[in-house]
């Protein structure tokens, strides 16, 4: 009996080598990663997609990161879970009350993103709305997908809806951002994100 042989590619996608672009790795492509087995092998539909990694902080006294949940993907068996870290992302957020304390800023709103997720036998989970207003002078970065394109339904589940970055300017000027952005706030300024819901499973009856 001759040996199985294996042959692996020089060059696979998912080891690059410099000079290909590998940022993100960890917090993104993984998302995209994990979607894509599931969604290949027909069991789950789409998660959020992202970990909507945002960050912000100054020159003098303070740095944060957080990664900010959304909406699961349904399957046959279930809904989707709403406002939930899916995937690779398993981070406990910061209360409220520590943010507020530690930090200039004030957690203005926090709550489910309703009609988020996708429709279907079983729907998708909710993403949420995240609105953080600023009471200093501060850089804000944030790396997110899934906003341009939703993640995927399956068997004849709709799509969950993609995410929406922005700036409410506290003299009421509106601010679109991309997926990825980084923008200087100032006080009174307020970030808006509000994350991708999960896709739904199987038509609706």
């Amino acid at each position: 009996m001759q040996p199985i042989k294996i042959i692996i590619p020089k060059n696979p996608i998912l080891n690059p080598e410099y000079p290909a672009a590998v940022v993100a790795g960890n917090v993104e492509t993984s998302q995209y990663i994990v979607d894509c087995l599931y969604g290949a092998l027909g069991v789950l539909a789409a998660s959020q997609g992202t970990m909507n990694n945002v960050t912000f902080g100054n020159e003098d006294y303070c740095q944060y990161y957080e990664t900010i949940c959304g909406g699961a993907g349904a399957s046959a068996d279930f809904d989707g879970c709403d406002a939930v870290h899916t995937h690779m992302t398993n981070s406990r957020i910061t209360d409220p009350e520590v943010l507020e304390w530690r930090f200039p800023v004030v957690l203005e709103e926090f709550c489910i993103r309703k009609n988020s997720g996708g429709n279907g036998k079983h729907h998708g989970g909710n993403g949420v709305i995240r609105k953080i207003r600023f009471l200093d002078s501060m850089t804000v970065s944030i790396l997110s997908s899934h906003r341009l394109k939703p993640g995927f339904g399956l068997r004849g589940g709709l799509a969950g809806s993609t995410g929406h970055n922005s700036i409410l300017r506290y003299n009421g000027d509106v601010v679109e951002l991309g997926g990825c952005a980084e923008i200087n706030m100032q006080a009174g300024d307020s970030l808006i994100i509000k994350t991708p819901g999960g896709g739904g499973y199987g038509y609706m009856e």
